[in-house]
């Protein structure tokens, strides 16, 4: 089963590496990582989706509150929360391609953000299976290049990640 771990650490350097060497140590897969500063600036928060039974989940939370750098553990996907991805696709947009393009831009609700000769830009925010469905319903042949932030999760209502 897919989680959403969301991590409150120290903004030290090394701290991230220490949580990446403990998912490579013990062999579970991060399959997307965001970390940025807070609003506290001595603290970052880090998002982390992966993959595995309940135990497993379990196994990795208690190892993450063992490090040092980390202050707080949440496994978001345990209860109501709100996620997002961010991706900038480049597509090839000439001759009919181009009104295509718009289309399917304007479909799943993303954006134009550059326009060239034979190129677009297009930026669009979801969850993941949205970004995957756009990605799955263009022609190959005219993506360029596609670039995804990962997930970012915030629990709903009054469910907050806070020392």
């Amino acid at each position: 089963m897919r989680h959403i771990i969301s991590i409150l650490i120290e903004n030290e350097s090394g701290a991230l590496s220490r949580v990446a060497g403990l998912f490579s140590a013990r062999g579970y897969n991060i399959e997307t990582l965001t970390v940025a500063p807070t609003e506290d600036t001595s603290l970052s928060r880090m998002t982390i989706v992966t993959s595995g039974s309940d135990d497993v989940i379990e196994q990795i939370t208690k190892q993450l509150n063992k490090l040092v750098d980390v202050v707080k553990v949440v496994d978001l996907s345990e209860a109501p929360h709100v996620e997002r991805e961010l991706m900038l696709v480049k597509v090839r947009a000439a001759g009919k391609d181009r009104e295509e393009m718009k289309r399917m831009s304007d479909i799943f609700r993303g954006r134009i953000i550059d326009v060239t000769e034979t190129t677009y830009v297009i930026e669009l925010t979801g969850n993941s299976a949205k970004l995957d469905s756009f990605i799955e319903g263009l022609d190959k042949d005219l993506i360029l290049e596609t670039v995804r932030t990962g997930v970012s999760g915030i629990g709903r209502g009054d469910r907050i990640l806070k020392i």
